[in-house]
């Protein structure tokens, strides 16, 4: 019996087989390995070693007890006789609290300065146009390659003629405005579109309106990772106000804990409790501000 097909009705092609599946154990483009994961967790654990190992080992020497040994052949994280006996007399041995404010006097000095001074500086050179703005950025670019120590002995000369010596102001002052914090906020401000400058100009808009209003509510992250550098460097800091301040009431907490090394020099478990009360200071802040440091990455996109 033979089938009569329309002519008008086009011919189907045959459906195409199946691909068949891929077997189980092999792997896509963007599947891992076994082996390639192995890999990866293996390097991840030798990078937490080398970066969080120091301190939890510091940690773990300030709470073991006067009677354990701590430089045993395997070492052991966990103390067999916990104790906060070294907390309490690290601050009965030095002011701990005093140079804990005096350390806080400087760090907001410098924070503020450089939130304020990069700030301007930043906007001044990526969204202003004025004579000379590329030798200004050139300027700073150059300073990057110069080490701190080629210039410190400028500095203290600097701050002694302004009569700052053995001063907290004078501590802070050569931070307050750091090269590279200004070209942050100079990559960060000149990547907000150009529009909308020229749509705030069109309104009316002048220079200052324009940064407070529209530059510094799009780049709060990176103002929040330039707060979190700059406190911690000048929280860390122990050459400058060595060398700055003679007065022992005026010493900052990086200075004044070097009283632990001298006069308990056998005795690592102090030095290690002083190392954990510096510390506490910058996790708290770290804490406070990483929701704005992780968004940092964000910054330019148009905020609607």
């Amino acid at each position: 019996m033979s089938v009569v097909t329309d002519p008008a009705r086009p011919a189907v092609a045959p459906e195409a087989p199946e691909p068949s599946r891929r077997r189980r154990g092999s792997f896509g483009f963007n599947s891992v390995s076994p082996r390639e994961k192995f890999v990866r967790y293996v390097l991840l654990a030798f990078v937490l070693l080398i970066t969080i190992g120091p301190f939890l080992w510091q940690l773990s020497t300030s709470l073991k007890g006067s009677g354990e040994d701590i430089y045993t052949r395997i070492p052991r994280l966990l103390p067999a006789q916990p104790t906060l006996d070294h907390y309490k007399a690290v601050t009965d041995t030095i002011p701990v609290w005093d140079y804990a404010r005096n350390s806080l006097v400087v760090a907001v000095l410098v924070v503020g300065g450089n939130i304020v001074g990069a700030s301007l500086a930043g906007f001044a050179i990526s969204r202003l146009q004025f004579r000379g703005r590329k030798i200004v950025l050139g300027l700073f670019l150059a300073t990057l390659v110069l080490p701190g120590e080629v210039t410190i002995i400028s500095q203290y000369v600097t701050v002694r003629e302004f009569g700052l010596a053995n001063t907290l102001f004078g501590v802070a002052l050569p931070g307050m405005i750091g090269a590279l914090n200004v070209l942050l906020m100079y990559n960060a401000f000149r990547a907000l579109p150009l529009e909308v400058d020229q749509a705030a100009i069109v309104d009316g808009a002048n220079a200052w309106q324009r940064f407070v209003y529209i530059g510094l509510p799009s780049v709060r992250g990176t103002i929040s990772v330039i707060a979190i550098f700059a406190f911690i460097g000048a929280w860390d800091d122990f050459l400058w106000p060595l060398i700055v301040l003679t007065d022992p009431n005026k010493y900052t907490l990086t200075v004044g804990l070097q009283y632990l090394s001298g006069t308990f020099s056998n005795n690592p478990r102090l030095i290690a409790a002083g190392t954990m009360i510096a510390f506490i200071p910058i996790v708290i802040v770290f804490a406070t501000l990483q929701r704005f440091f992780f968004k940092g990455v964000e910054e330019g996109a148009v905020k609607g």
